[in-house]
């Protein structure tokens, strides 16, 4: 495995800029299982007032929320990515931002890290924070 140090990255204020601007939030990887990281951060931003979109190759539902297979297939506005997925596979994922046109905010969650990726979403118009805790950060500033 080979880590990557970020070396694109949001700063203080634009990640509470973020915070204030986006509503919807698509969560990828968000796990049924109540352990998992992502789970409990998914559960967090619904609780704080963010409509959140499960995007998981299983389940119907998942917190109250219909599950979406692909970001593709959501028939509505989504404001940031907040992805619980590998590195490798930002790429793909930024690829899938882009063809919406919507995506605001491309988020890779603690520990996930693609700089490749990161650069390309950036020079699409997307504000990019990886290897940070959406939880976390939101609590700290909030």
């Amino acid at each position: 495995m080979e880590c990557e140090f970020p070396t694109l990255n949001s700063d203080t204020e634009a990640i509470k800029n973020i915070f204030t601007s986006v509503k919807t939030i698509a969560i990828l990887g968000l796990s049924p299982n109540e352990t998992k990281a992502s789970y409990k951060v998914a559960t967090y931003l619904q609780h704080v007032g963010y409509t959140i979109v499960p995007v998981y190759p299983k389940e119907e539902s998942i917190l109250g929320e219909k599950v979406y297979r692909s970001l593709a297939e959501i028939p509505f506005t989504v404001d940031m990515v907040n992805i619980f997925r590998k590195s490798h596979a930002l790429d793909a994922i930024v690829d899938a931002c882009i063809a919406r046109g919507d995506v605001k905010v491309f988020w890779a969650q603690l520990g996930i890290v693609n700089n490749a990726a990161a650069q390309k979403a950036e020079a699409a118009g997307m504000i990019v924070v990886q290897n940070h805790c959406s939880m976390v950060e939101h609590r700290a500033l909030f």
